[in-house]
């Protein structure tokens, strides 16, 4: 059984379709890359599966249940966890703690044990800071850790995005973008962690990606989109050398250069 099966997914707004007809599963531990030139749809996809967007129709499915009836504050429970485009940070706090909110969904207490904080409340407060500086010694944020959002590097802030969202401990993790506005060592040190992600922590990846040296390094499938319909679907190689994905890159007089 798949892990993700989304079928025939469209989503309107107003007379524009954003996505239309939308097709596709990503397999249980493997790395699936959606590509496509700024406006294709790819971004909405994100936010159908994330719920943030409700679709016109079509159908999500996670572990074969029926991801429709989720709203959008159930997802992180459900396994899904995702990084955004835009970095969504608490700038005024310190890593670790940006870190530790990633563990929210994990909490099995009530209100009161909280308050009286009682030995299970202790025990799991301690389960969390350890799963918290596991993720901190895979990301090689160790020299971060106390240090408040504001005061870091873009690509640091990039990398305590991505570990926010490990940090769930997902079983599927959405990674919008996560090599933009990266450096090229930056960039490869993402496709490590990709890569050891599936490996070490057992997690199935689907990936918004432009840097396509990044797609070819860790996906096994990629889907390409224009204007919010598929265009081609296979491995990186198989996408690149598409025409329709060169086309819709770089125009129809590409294709006539190239004959």
């Amino acid at each position: 059984m798949s892990l993700l099966e989304v079928s025939d997914l469209t989503i309107r707004f107003g007379g524009l379709v954003a996505v239309d007809s939308v097709s596709f599963t990503v397999e249980p531990g493997e790395t699936f890359a959606l590509v496509g030139p700024n406006g294709a749809g790819k971004s909405t996809l994100f936010n159908l599966i994330s719920r943030i967007y409700e679709p016109s129709s079509g159908s999500i499915r996670f572990k074969g249940e029926d991801l429709l009836t989720a709203h959008a504050d159930q997802v992180a429970g459900l396994g899904i966890a995702r990084t955004f485009q835009n970095i969504e940070l608490f700038e005024h706090a310190s890593v670790l703690q940006n870190l530790l909110v990633g563990r929210h969904t994990h909490r099995q207490y009530s209100f009161l044990s909280e308050l009286l904080f009682l030995p299970r409340v202790r025990e799991q407060e301690r389960e969390n800071r350890k799963a918290v500086e596991n993720v901190i010694d895979f990301l090689d944020l160790q020299p971060y850790r106390n240090s408040l959002i504001a005061g870091l590097p873009y690509g640091v802030r990039k990398v305590v995005e991505m570990g926010r969202a490990l940090a769930l401990s997902p079983t599927l993790l959405l990674l919008d973008e996560p090599a933009s506005g990266l450096s090229v060592e930056e960039t490869n040190d993402v496709a490590f962690w990709i890569e050891d992600m599936k490996k070490l922590m057992g997690i199935t990846v689907l990936m918004v990606e432009h840097d396509m040296s990044l797609v070819s390094a860790v996906s096994d499938r990629v889907l390409a989109l224009a204007d919010g319909k598929t265009i081609a679907v296979g491995s990186a190689k198989e996408v690149q050398s598409h025409p329709a994905v060169i086309e819709a890159y770089l125009g129809p007089d590409s294709l006539e250069v190239e004959a």
